[in-house]
């Protein structure tokens, strides 16, 4: 079984092209440091909008059965900023100690880190988990948690995820 991670990027400038989606890349690039298994990205590029992100989310868990899912931006408290509730909108089950402890991370670097709205969420067999939209609170958020990612994937019967363990240690519980 092949491994499929989505990694949407929600930015009406990026989608438009008026800058390059460099958030998207630091996911790549940070799946890249952390695994050794062979994997493929789904990547998109879409504006902020609820219906758009929705129907991403379910392409990428329902028909391109993504084991897991990253997003990034759209999780201010700006207007345009509804990347958790598309998220919230399309799972089956919430995991808010995602998105606490983004935060907490978060809040080592910058007070503002309280007004991120972070979170994940469970689809079918995928996790989805909202990343802030800068590419060094990226990389600081998922150090944070990918940690637990690995062994959440094994519990929702999806492939194995083989990490770098130099890189990132997975927890999974030792068997009997």
């Amino acid at each position: 079984m092949g491994i499929k991670i989505g990694i949407l990027t929600m930015s009406d400038r990026a989608s438009a092209g008026v800058y390059e989606d460099l958030s998207g890349k630091a996911i790549i690039e940070t799946m890249n440091d952390y695994l050794l298994s062979e994997w493929e990205s789904l990547y998109k590029v879409i504006p902020d909008d609820q219906g758009r992100i929705e129907a991403a989310l379910k392409d990428m868990a329902d028909v391109q059965e993504c084991c897991l899912i990253v997003t990034t931006g759209g999780t201010g408290p700006a207007v345009r900023d509804i990347t958790p509730e598309a998220t919230e909108a399309v799972c089956d089950k919430m995991m808010p100690g995602f998105g606490e402890l983004m935060r907490q991370v978060s809040l080592k670097y910058v007070p503002t880190a309280i007004l991120s709205r972070q979170t994940a969420g469970i689809r079918g067999k995928s996790l989805i988990i909202n990343l802030p939209g800068k590419p060094k609170s990226i990389r600081e958020c998922l150090d944070a948690v990918f940690p637990a990612v690995p062994y959440c994937i094994d519990l929702l019967e999806g492939p194995f995820l083989e990490c770098n363990e130099e890189v990132i240690k997975p927890f999974r519980p030792k068997q009997k």
